[in-house]
């Protein structure tokens, strides 16, 4: 005789259907900002006094009962190996630093760009190599399908971009800027938009970039083997380390390795094959090794060298170690240095 089960079970139905409907969004409703209004009398009493030092004005409150959609600025995405940010800027900018197997890094974001045109439909307006500067044709950032991810108005907005290429003295590390240049639309410009525009079309590069160099790596696996150094001379007598290695290949990705090694590059040389770089020991710590994270500790003191890559008589190449002052180092040195380097290519699977 528990009639009231069946009509339990109806109430239940009818309120899961309505759902979020039960659920009012009163956040910006009036009765949400409360104002303490003076005490009053009744007309029969006095009003009762107030010392003036203590008086309060009546706070007024202009709301707007209309929920306003903020959005936060876009982040710059650093999903490319060797793209970084610098801290507190406020540009729609990254730096690339040059990977192993990039032979030049400002035509590998100048092609990465390109390709993101090619992808929206787009051509350039103008194009200036020399100074790395390209300017987009009117081509939609934000496309119509994807408008879920920013409202739930439509948007056919359309933009022109600058992408502006910067590159270090030392030519390891170069920048890309994007600049929004003209806008079309029923949207209203904001700078919070700007900001979102410009940073949208730096991502679309950067994950262009990554998938490209990505690609590089599978291609230099495939023909590449691992550098394999040993103790020699270089033409001049003096004490050097010695690979079968063509020249090319070795001065073209060397410093990258140093930089896995600690090392910071300071300035390469292309014309005499001198390389510059700063040696700072790695710090290591119980979670690397357990990781295998840890960085090999070279035998050598903490400082600047200069490492001077030649070519040898017997068409292979020599990498001779000098300290700041240009004097090569001693050959017990370059021995500890040789295994050394020897082992850390071989631990990290490191492709010349």
């Amino acid at each position: 005789m528990q009639y009231w089960i069946p009509k339990a079970l109806a109430v239940s139905v009818l309120v899961s259907l309505s759902g979020c409907s039960v659920f009012v969004n009163d956040a910006h409703n009036e009765r949400n900002y409360r104002a303490h209004e003076p005490v009053k009398a009744p007309a029969s009493l006095s009003q009762p006094a107030q010392d003036p030092v203590y008086k309060m004005e009546v706070g007024q409150y202009n709301n707007n009962p209309d929920a306003t959609n903020y959005r936060p600025p876009a982040q710059v995405l650093t999903v490319a190996k060797g793209s970084w940010v610098e801290e507190a800027d406020n540009l729609a900018r990254v730096y690339f630093d040059k990977n192993d197997g990039i032979v030049d890094l400002d035509d590998f974001i100048w092609d990465s760009i390109k390709a993101v045109l090619a992808e929206n439909n787009t051509a350039t307006t103008k194009e200036d190599k020399l100074l790395g500067i390209i300017e987009t044709d009117w081509y939609a950032i934000i496309k119509t399908e994807e408008s879920w991810l920013w409202g739930d108005e439509k948007n056919d907005d359309l933009q022109r971009f600058r992408f502006s290429i910067e590159k270090k003295s030392h030519e390891r590390t170069a920048s890309l800027r994007a600049e929004l240049i003209d806008f079309k639309g029923d949207t209203t410009l904001t700078d919070l938009l700007k900001q979102q525009l410009e940073v949208r079309a730096l991502n679309q590069v950067i994950t262009e970039f990554d998938f490209r160099y990505r690609q590089l790596e599978v291609d230099m696996r495939k023909r590449q083997g691992i550098i394999s150094l040993e103790m020699g001379f270089d033409n001049k007598g003096n004490a050097a380390l010695v690979t079968e290695q063509s020249y090319d290949a070795v001065f073209d990705r060397f410093s990258g390795f140093l930089e896995r090694l600690s090392f910071t590059i300071v300035e390469i040389n292309q014309d005499t094959g001198l390389i510059t770089a700063d040696y700072k020991a790695p710090e290591s710590s119980m979670w690397d090794s357990i990781w295998g994270d840890d960085v090999a500790q070279l035998p050598i003191d903490e400082g600047q060298y200069q490492i001077l890559v030649s070519k040898t008589k017997q068409g292979g190449t020599s990498l001779t170690w000098m300290d700041d002052k240009g004097e090569t180092l001693e050959p017990g040195t370059m021995n500890g240095l040789q295994q050394a380097l020897e082992a850390a290519l071989i631990k990290r699977g490191i492709k010349i």
